[in-house]
């Protein structure tokens, strides 16, 4: 947990530095593709990316490895085939089927991006080919917590021993965006293997940067099908899937070989893409259908609807030759009540979130706020947990503004809502998804108080917490001041996110600066309030950097040492700055601020104390006797050499040399003991 700030009072050791630092979502390898593809062509070669080597490190070190075939190579597309093609703007051409890699949620997803030329441009950089400008490396771009990144890949992909391709492919063999892409996906996100778990709605507004609308069909509104009409004619992608079997592929377990077909030609738990809607009219009425596609390409619904069924002959010639495909290539039409009856969930990507408004074609703004639970400081849990600390939660301030545009009087206004966490490694996989919802009170224009909390209901009375990647809620608000607060279900559990809010018309602001004020008000008293309100409110981003860090450091007052005062230098700050942050951010979090401001408070006492002339500076002798006092055994030796590092000419050494040798004697002891197997000795690897 985060340790507490020691009072100036007490002698109390800091505890390790290491325990208290944050670990930051790892974001993605950035690569200029512009200057990579113009480097290859300048030197008439190849791209290969050493980023995501053609090894069997970049498909994954589990399950997915036992199913690869004997003799896997990596190829370029031009040894595949005599004529390859990066992408054909014939929709018919698009159609991809699923390899050994178990993701039906990202086909599935992929499957309803081709019928959106323009936002799959927006992925899929269109001027890219095989013979223009070839050098082997193409580009993806994708929407990845908060801002679109460009992932680059070379082409070479894995193949078995008759050049077959074992992951993506595509129906017709010499089109290859599609496996390009999920290369470029699986880098994003550490491996192949890692694309084995997921959600249609993951891969959907990673393609997109759009809001999520879940549609529970057991539970389906009575406008189910204005809602798929609207989002069929609107920009959005939709995914649906299937009821569990005893063998299943779900969007939130690895597909298995063993994967349960049922006798009607669905396959249990597994993903699926809604391709289109049609009302037709039989001779007993009109019959609403929905048609989809099996990611795999084969494998269709044997029931009504179907390719052989009867019902077909119900409808007028024409539309029959219209609708009807007798083509085995895993697309099918059902009714929407089988439809209903048959899948679980309904997944609509949409671009804006109007589609349950009712109101297509008006404007609609949006807020993106990052945020982070940490451990003893922000990550207060739900009000579930009867620990009163939900009110340490990030707070954020939201104001719903009534439409000026609107023709009569708004009683309420749509606002959705969506918290994502990140994952802290680059492997999406490796851990699993911490249980998240949130909280929407009413009222307030200050940050809550622990004592809100336990008199007041949220909006949301029944609060979800799901774990998933992401969890979005839909309300319909009276305009308004209101209070949403992100929390994971059990409290202390750390992660970083993002907040969104759309809706027609609002502001949002993070109740930034009050809530560290009210923990360190709680443990340490005034001394840090007065310190954080004089200089954090001159700092708009809450990550700091050298130079920042050196104006905040030179200008603090010290209350117990009136007449001391700081004179950090740029590179000392940036030395500090290299220590704490363990990230490589090349900033400090507030968090790792705090680390330091500990530190501080902590050397401040035992210089002042050592510091028997009074002169602002110890030397050799007050420097021992110093280090001692915190705690720390060193030799003369190394004293003497730090002396000679970080003293003056005449081995003396300031405070704030003082702060730099302890914060670097602090972590590398913490260094030593966490590598250590026999606490006389270490062995390092290059990189350590």
């Amino acid at each position: 947990a985060m340790p507490f700030l020691p009072c100036l009072k007490k002698k109390k050791l800091p505890v390790p530095l290491g325990g208290s630092i944050f670990q930051k979502h790892t974001p993605p390898i950035q690569q200029n593709y512009q200057a990579l593809l113009e480097a290859c062509l300048k030197n008439k070669c190849l791209f290969t990316d050493d980023s995501f080597p053609a090894h069997i490190s970049s498909i994954g070190t589990g399950a997915l490895l036992k199913k690869l075939p004997q003799n896997l190579q990596w190829k370029r597309p031009h040894a595949l085939h005599r004529n390859p093609v990066f992408y054909t703007s014939n929709r018919k051409q698009l159609d991809l089927c699923q390899g050994l890699v178990e993701n039906c949620w990202f086909l599935a997803a992929l499957e309803a991006l081709t019928f959106h030329q323009d936002i799959l441009a927006a992925v899929v950089p269109q001027n890219q080919s095989f013979e223009r400008k070839y050098a082997g490396i193409f580009h993806f771009r994708f929407w990845h917590f908060g801002e679109w990144v460009d992932v680059v890949v070379d082409d070479r992909l894995p193949v078995n021993q008759d050049g077959e391709l074992v992951f993506v492919s595509s129906v017709y063999k010499n089109v290859f965006w599609g496996a390009l892409l999920e290369k470029a996906y699986a880098k994003l996100y550490g491996s192949y293997e890692d694309l084995q778990i997921g959600q249609v709605s993951e891969a959907l507004v990673d393609f997109t940067g759009g809001v999520n609308i879940s549609i529970k069909l057991a539970a389906a509104p009575p406008d189910l099908w204005d809602i798929l009409t609207r989002a069929t004619y609107s920009r959005s992608l939709m995914g649906c899937q299937t009821h569990l079997g005893v063998y299943f592929c779900s969007f939130s377990l690895p597909c298995i070989q063993a994967t349960k077909v049922l006798k009607n030609g669905l396959v249990a738990g597994h993903a699926y893409t809604v391709t289109g809607i049609r009302k037709v009219t039989c001779q007993d009425g009109p019959e609403n259908l929905v048609r989809l596609r099996n990611p795999w390409g084969k494998i269709e619904w044997k029931g009504d609807w179907s390719d052989s069924s009867y019902k077909w002959e119900l409808l007028s010639p024409k539309e029959k030759i219209l609708l009807r495909k007798k083509k085995e290539d895993g697309e099918f039409w059902m009714s929407l009540q089988d439809f209903k009856i048959h899948f679980v969930d309904l997944m609509i990507c949409k671009l804006t979130p109007d589609l349950m408004s009712q109101e297509d074609g008006k404007k609609w703004m949006y807020s993106l706020k990052s945020g982070r639970w940490v451990k003893g400081s922000t990550a207060g849990g739900s009000r579930g947990f009867c620990n009163g600390t939900f009110w340490m939660n990030p707070q954020y301030w939201l104001n719903v503004l009534p439409v000026e545009d609107s023709k009569k009087r708004q009683d309420s206004c749509n606002v959705v809502i969506s918290l994502m966490q990140k994952h802290s490694t680059k492997h999406r996989n490796r851990a699993p998804h911490l249980f998240i919802g949130f909280s929407l009170y009413k009222e307030s224009t200050r940050r809550l108080p622990p004592a809100f909390f336990t008199r007041h209901q949220p909006v949301n009375n029944r609060q979800v917490f799901l774990d998933e990647r992401e969890v979005t809620h839909d309300f319909h608000l009276e305009p308004g001041v209101y209070v949403i607060v992100p929390s994971t279900l059990e409290p202390q559990q750390e992660s970083e996110f993002i907040l969104r809010v759309f809706s027609r018309k609002h502001l949002m602001i993070y109740f930034f600066f009050n809530i560290l004020k009210e923990i360190v008000d709680m443990y340490e008293g005034k001394i840090w309030e007065d310190f954080f309100t004089k200089h954090f409110e001159q700092v708009s981003n809450p990550e700091i950097n050298a130079v920042q860090l050196q104006r905040i450091l030179n200008n603090i007052s010290w209350k117990n040492f009136q007449s001391f005062h700081l004179s950090f230098s740029l590179d000392a700050c940036q030395g500090i700055l290299a220590l704490l942050d363990l990230n490589a951010s090349g900033t400090l979090s507030i968090q790792e601020f705090r680390v330091l401001w500990k530190r501080l408070l902590f050397y401040l006492e035992v210089f002042h104390k050592r510091d028997t002339s009074r002169s602002g500076k110890l030397d050799l002798v007050e420097l021992h006797a110093a280090v001692q006092e915190t705690g720390i055994s060193l030799s003369n030796e190394i004293c003497n050499l730090m002396a000679i590092r970080y003293g003056d000419p005449d081995l003396k050494i300031s405070f704030e040399s003082f702060v730099c040798f302890m914060l670097r004697v602090e972590i590398m002891g913490e260094a030593f003991r966490n590598l250590t197997q026999d606490g006389k000795g270490i062995y390092l690897r290059e990189s350590e």
